[in-house]
């Protein structure tokens, strides 16, 4: 009951006219970037924070949200009407939304694609309303071994879910914790990775190296392998669903929400996951398997669903525990950070109104969103007929001004530069981003943890070990890096060559990774 009230409360403040405003703007711009091939809520999210330095904490959250949810619903646009998914976690929905759309079923793949994102995002978010307080709960009684076990399991978990090696994913993590441990050490006073220059001392500010990463490196590796001309686009009417649509949609919608909203839970879930298996689960279920391949309906139902609701989840383990699951989650979690605000077991207990606000305008946001989506798909659709040159120009200069924003200071331009030319080489070599992000921005956390636990047992690795929850997070670990040791000991046994979807999964990573 208290957080109903609660919830009530948050609802109260977001439906002031200003709120109201900061969250249409946020769905429009979510929405519009998720739209444009390449550029993701993340991207955004890292390009606005500079701007947010006038903004008030609650208006800036809310706007972010709305980025956030709006680049999901955007970024199935791309993939159903260009086969060029903007994101990692749209990849699934243009295997059968492409293949709707050229056969003239553009309009209902639109249209099962935002209302089942609409219910998805509902669902998962009322899910969030009823378990994010228990996680809190149980988050207030770990200590510095428990914390460090679960960094240890975003860290292995993110670094070997994507990409096309776990080996790759490994090497982004590191150069990750590379640059996150730049700076003055907090218990020597020594200073590390500095080269003696006076300006890396406190460290490299996470908005350079974000803007950087997503900005400029995204810029510089479209310039340099896409067209310069706009792609062609399917024509797209109004989106609307037939009777038949509906019935084939409405089960995939539900059971994509069962299988996102608990990945974007756990750390290092993330929304790619629970998108392919919900795609494997509506091919095995479906009443129609002679139209996968060729343009299914649940075939872009479910995973959207998946999508959606999996962002939801992703606020859990952020808000609760400070852990972020994606990389927009990473970036908002260095928004709070600048604010002062330590996402954790005491947040929603030190600031409940901005918690609870936040939680509230995600119902909003998805409100607005489906409003926004149905009726001006086409609209959307133009957006992807920009020249890349003329946006990527656009983004060039913003993300420059960004960087500048942040000190005032030139040497920040050249950190971006660099950052941008790592940001192109991972992309050249097949690395993820999101690991790297990752490791930057939990590096000082894991560090903290790690020596804390260290001096309270007096230097004894045993003193890592910790309760139950470390000797979980420690086996899942474990178990994740041997599985493919395990998984091709049981092919072996049962004498095949991997099971249904292990070709589908080849497939996903491979266009993860491009």
């Amino acid at each position: 009951m208290d957080n109903l009230n609660h919830l009530l409360d948050g609802f109260v403040n977001v439906l002031t006219p200003l709120n109201l405003l900061f969250a249409f703007i946020g769905v429009v711009v979510g929405t519009a970037v998720g739209v444009l091939p390449g550029i993701g809520p993340a991207m955004t999210v890292a390009l606005l924070l500079p701007i947010t330095f006038a903004l008030d904490t609650t208006q800036a959250l809310i706007m972010f949200a709305g980025i956030f949810y709006g680049g999901m619903y955007g970024g199935s646009t791309t993939s159903i009407l260009l086969n060029t998914p903007g994101e990692s976690s749209s990849v699934v929905t243009a295997l059968e939304g492409n293949k709707m759309a050229k056969a003239g079923r553009a309009a209902q793949a639109l249209a099962t694609a935002a209302i089942g994102s609409f219910v998805a995002g509902t669902i998962a978010t009322a899910l969030l309303v009823l378990v994010m307080p228990q996680v809190v709960a149980f988050a207030v009684q770990l200590g510095s071994p428990e914390y460090f076990a679960i960094i240890l399991l975003a860290f292995v978990g993110a670094s070997m879910v994507l990409g096309s090696s776990r080996l790759r994913g490994f090497a982004a993590l590191l150069v990750g914790l590379s640059i996150g441990v730049i700076g003055i050490d907090k218990v020597t006073g020594q200073q590390r990775m500095t080269f003696g220059i006076p300006q890396l001392a406190d460290g490299i500010d996470i908005v350079v190296v974000a803007v950087g990463l997503f900005a400029v490196g995204e810029a510089l590796w479209v310039a340099a392998h896409l067209r310069r001309k706009a792609g062609g686009v399917i024509p797209v009417g109004q989106p609307w669903m037939g009777r038949e649509d509906w019935k084939r949609s409405w089960k995939p919608w539900l059971r994509g929400t069962a299988l996102g909203f608990p990945f974007g839970a756990i750390p290092a879930g993330g929304a790619e996951v629970p998108t392919f298996l919900s795609y494997v689960a509506e091919r095995k279920l479906t009443k129609h398997p002679e139209e996968f391949g060729h343009g299914a309906i649940e075939g872009v139902a479910g995973p959207e669903a998946a999508n959606n609701a999996s962002a939801a989840g992703t606020l859990v383990p952020l808000l609760a525990i400070g852990l972020p699951t994606n990389a927009t989650a990473a970036i908002i979690l260095t928004f709070l950070q600048g604010r002062g605000l330590e996402p954790g077991p005491l947040l929603i207990e030190k600031q409940p109104v901005l918690v609870w606000t936040l939680v509230a305008s995600l119902f909003v946001g998805n409100t607005l969103l489906l409003l926004l989506n149905l009726p001006m798909a086409p609209l959307w659709a133009k957006l992807l007929q920009i020249p890349r040159p003329y946006l990527y120009a656009g983004i060039l200069f913003f993300a420059t001004m960004g960087a500048w924003a942040v000190n005032g200071q030139a040497f920040d331009l050249y950190l971006l530069l660099g950052i941008g030319l790592v940001g192109f080489a991972i992309r050249r070599f097949g690395l993820p981003v999101l690991p790297l992000i990752i490791g930057v921005i939990l590096a000082p956390i894991a560090e903290l943890h790690l020596r804390r636990s260290l001096q309270l047992s007096h230097g004894e690795v045993s003193g890592l070990l910790g309760g139950p929850v470390a000797w979980v997070c420690y086996g899942i670990i474990a178990l994740t890096i041997l599985w493919p040791l395990i998984a091709r000991a049981i092919r072996k046994a049962r004498g095949g060559n991997g099971g249904p979807g292990e070709g589908l999964m080849a497939e996903l990573k491979d266009k993860v990774a491009a």
